[in-house]
């Protein structure tokens, strides 16, 4: 069942840009201790963030398409859809939001309308993302977006844990269709 949309937090998806309030915004996030190793470099100066933000400001980027999460006027995460394959009509989600808007269901709704938009204006037929096993917030964006759980990665992903020492994770595999049915959240409003 769908909830009333009085009952869903405000916010929207907008594109990024390069400006110095969404590189401050991407700043603060990549700051929290649990988001420092979710890029493939640390994103702790003003140079860092923008050589993060630079590929989804790129108009000649066709393998990625991104969106800034924005509550207030301020963007607080990031969905996009990468490896896009036109031939095959897939691509692979992820989405993150800083900790001072988790637990708004913000992660959700923005998943479901990057979903939207890829079904219909970019044409795509199967969507695929996975998640840590030992993070249920992100299992619940999954499912509350629309995915189904397909299968389980053994040691996919290697990230520091609490004493900053390398362990390996096991994710759980998830796809939505075009053909699948509408997510559990009504989806944020996009512009463009």
């Amino acid at each position: 069942m769908t909830p009333h949309p009085a009952s869903q937090p405000a916010g929207r998806l907008r594109p990024w840009t390069d400006s110095a309030d969404d590189i401050e915004s991407i700043l603060l996030a990549f700051g929290a201790d649990d988001m420092a190793a979710q890029s493939g470099e640390p994103v702790n100066s003003e140079a860092a963030a923008r050589r993060w933000v630079a590929p989804w400001i790129d108009p000649d980027n066709g393998s990625a398409v991104a969106f800034a999460i924005e509550k207030d006027g301020v963007a607080v995460g990031h969905v996009m859809a990468g490896s896009i394959d036109c031939r095959n009509e897939t691509a692979w989600v992820s989405y993150w939001v800083s900790s001072c808007a988790r637990g708004a269901g913000l992660a959700s709704r923005a998943t479901a309308a990057l979903a939207g938009h890829c079904f219909g204006t970019l044409g795509l037929f199967r969507l695929e993302l996975a998640y840590r096993t030992n993070n249920p917030e992100s299992a619940a964006v999954a499912r509350n977006s629309g995915f189904v759980v397909e299968g389980l990665a053994r040691a996919k992903l290697r990230y520091l844990d609490e004493q900053g020492l390398p362990e390996r994770f096991d994710v759980q595999t998830c796809a939505r269709l075009r053909s699948d049915g509408p997510a559990r959240v009504i989806p944020l409003p996009i512009r463009p």
